[in-house]
């Protein structure tokens, strides 16, 4: 026991004098989990909370345009910037009306900017009166509108700035077409009434019509009701970060041991009357101690100073055993890589780089830079060799699922084995270079 303790002495002091590790292992975190998360969490909220700005030059003068112009303001997802269509008397042309949409966006004005055409109401109104001639045709009734087949599509124009993503430009569109169906929607219902009734078709009618629509209940699938505001940005980037920061005590870790290799430290292990197991053993214990106390302070990030600035805040899981065996095994298969990075590199700065480089890597390939839904199929046995894959989903059916030790069960036994692969790895490098 004496043995285990001076050795656990010993590194406590070298970690403490290794203040750019200090650095990395806590202060980088920190600040990856503030500034990331607050970043993300706009992006989460701008359809609730946000608006994207919409350049709108209404050309047309009917009615339906207008109609049109409140459906979208009526969504709630955009902004609306009217941009005028010319002085009283005159209008601007389509290609005018373009490039001053143009000219608007480069300047970042907006991010879309939308067109409506000079004769955007008498196309409805043809529509309209094409559908309700066909209509009355099916039901065998002599058709009282006599209007010729309208085109296909209403040339309506959405200009956005490029560094839009697709993703984002597919979801304004969807928006843009439920206004533009509610319009042609409402026209139809008027035209079809009126040459059924020869009489317009009452306000209180249309509402019931047009609103006689089917709620969406949108649920997370979770075990726990406290968590039916998930997902959010917190809960997302506060596990994932975690184990980025647990990881990077490689810098701090493999560096130290590369060093003691060097300064012949192993060699005099064998003269000693212990073994290399007593050190090996001291280092993970310690290390361990420190990827739980990044966890903490993470954790407590979250729980408390995520409200105070502004950011959704942390909600622990239901199951706290869960929590702590997971952490546990996520920052023992950091000091495990650790250690079997310091054993097989020859150098400090081989230690150094290729354990950085190496970590961002796992992290991308697991999952943490880029959702697994969304990598390739070509990615995912490369996925599910990269540890910290198993430790975010480990997390994420804690902190996102509501779930419990039962439901995590398959990620444990994962870490498991690549925690004894690594062992087992740095054990035959030490054996195979003559060090125990």
């Amino acid at each position: 026991m004496f043995k285990l303790s001076a050795t656990i002495s010993k590194d406590v002091r070298v970690l403490l004098r290794d203040r750019i590790g200090l650095i990395f292992m806590f202060g980088m975190p920190i600040l990856l989990v503030l500034i990331v998360t607050s970043i993300q969490n706009s992006t989460f909220e701008l359809v609730g909370k946000n608006k994207v700005s919409l350049l709108i030059c209404n050309r047309d003068t009917g009615v339906a345009s207008r109609e049109f112009i409140r459906a979208v303001d009526t969504i709630g997802f955009f902004q609306l910037m009217p941009v005028p269509a010319g002085a009283a008397g005159s209008s601007l042309s389509g290609a005018a009306a373009a490039d001053l949409i143009h000219e608007r966006i480069r300047h970042k004005d907006a991010f879309l900017g939308l067109v409506i055409p000079a004769d955007f109401s008498a196309r409805i109104a043809a529509r309209a009166k094409s559908v309700t001639g066909k209509v009355q045709a099916s039901f065998g009734l002599d058709s009282t509108v006599n209007a010729p087949d309208s085109q296909d599509s209403l040339p309506v124009s959405l200009y956005y700035d490029p560094v839009l993503q697709e993703s984002f430009r597919r979801s304004a569109e969807g928006a843009l077409y439920s206004a533009l169906q509610l319009v042609e929607s409402k026209q139809i219902l008027r035209t079809l009434y009126y040459a059924l009734n020869e009489k317009a078709l009452p306000d209180s009618l249309e509402r019931q019509l047009l609103n006689n629509r089917t709620r969406i209940d949108e649920l997370p699938a979770v075990s726990r009701k406290d968590n039916r505001d998930l997902p959010n940005a917190t809960q997302h980037n506060i596990p994932s970060w975690t184990i980025f920061a647990m990881f990077f005590v490689v810098l701090s870790l493999g560096s130290g041991i590369v060093r003691e290799k060097r300064n012949g430290s192993f060699i005099r292990l064998k003269t000693l009357p212990t073994s290399y197991a007593v050190a090996i053993f001291s280092k993970q214990l310690t290390y361990l101690v420190v990827t739980l106390s990044q966890a903490v302070v993470i954790f407590a990030l979250g729980a408390w100073l995520f409200p105070v600035i502004g950011l959704p805040p942390l909600h622990f899981p239901g199951d706290w055993a869960a929590l702590i065996v997971v952490t546990l095994l996520c920052g023992w298969c950091a000091v495990s890589y650790a250690i079997c990075i310091g054993v097989f590199a020859q150098t400090e700065e081989q230690a150094n780089g290729f354990g950085a480089v190496s970590i961002v890597i796992l992290a991308a390939v697991g999952g943490l830079m880029v959702p697994s839904f969304a990598m390739p199929g070509s990615f995912h046995l490369a996925m599910s060799l990269s540890p910290l894959h198993w430790c975010l989903e480990a997390y994420y059916g804690l902190f996102l699922e509501g779930g419990s030790l039962k439901d995590v069960w398959a990620n444990i036994l994962s870490l498991f084995l690549i925690i004894a692969a690594l062992q087992g790895l740095s054990f035959w490098g030490l054996k195979r270079k003559n060090l125990i």
